[in-house]
Formats: C-alpha cells, sequence, structure tokens
C-alpha cells in the first residue's frame, strides 16, 4: 500500500445535492479535496479514512504522554499563578491589617497617656485637701 494510499470505505451511498445547489470544491494544505456545499446531503453510514503521517490518531505514545505531560504543566503553572496571586493579595491584606493595629494601639497609647496626665493633675489637686482635720 502507498505511504499516502486510501481506505476504501466500509459503505457508502452516492452524495445527493440539494436542487439549485452548486458543489464548490474544498481543498486542505496538504491536498486532499471534498465536494462541499451548504445545502448538500451525505448519507454515507461511514465516511472514507484519509490519514496523513500527521494526523494525531497515529501518533506515537511517547509524543501523546509528552503532550500530556506539558499539558499539566501548563495547567499546573496557571494554578500556581493563581495560588501567588491570592498569596499575594493575603499578604497585602494582612499588612493593611497590622497598619490599623499599630495605629489603634498608638492612639490607645495617647489617649492613655492623656488619661494618666489628667489623673496626674487630679492627684495633685486632691493632695491639699483634708488639710485642716475637719470633722
Amino acid at each position: 500500500m502507498p505511504l499516502f494510499g486510501r481506505k476504501p470505505a466500509e459503505t457508502t451511498t452516492p452524495v445527493v445535492p440539494a436542487k439549485n445547489a452548486t458543489p464548490q470544491r474544498n481543498s486542505t494544505i496538504f491536498g486532499r479535496r471534498q465536494e462541499a456545499s451548504t445545502t448538500t446531503h451525505n448519507t454515507t453510514t461511514s465516511s472514507p479514512q484519509r490519514h496523513s503521517v500527521l494526523h494525531r490518531n497515529h501518533e506515537d505514545a511517547s509524543i501523546v504522554a509528552a503532550r500530556e505531560r506539558v499539558q499539566n504543566a501548563e495547567a499546573a503553572e496557571r494554578e500556581a499563578d493563581r495560588a501567588l496571586i491570592q498569596a499575594r493579595a493575603a499578604v497585602k491584606e494582612a499588612r493593611a491589617h497590622v497598619k490599623m493595629i499599630a495605629k489603634e494601639a498608638a492612639e490607645e497609647a495617647r489617649l492613655a497617656r492623656i488619661k494618666q496626665e489628667q489623673a496626674s493633675t487630679i492627684s495633685k489637686k486632691a493632695k491639699g485637701l483634708g488639710r485642716h482635720n475637719h470633722v
């Protein structure tokens, strides 16, 4: 059998073009041609199978396995990128939260100093009370 030969069709019936339809010829880069029309009806039970050297159904198992590994690696990279983006967002959120807590703590410390100063002032004023021993 020639290298680029055809296998005969199992069961075919002729292509029946619809009325007023002109069939068009389409070809691919490998030179295969077939009749095509938008209104043509093909009533074959199985079409002739045409194979080329580059057809995926006849690829070597190691090539298929390599392609799958590359696709899996690409998917893993996409997932890792998503995880990295999420991790960066979590870090940014955590830093913002720490900053907010630090500001709150600084404000609470400021208010505590003010309260302490006021208590100290009141305490100084209160020391003078009760000197005259009034009973």
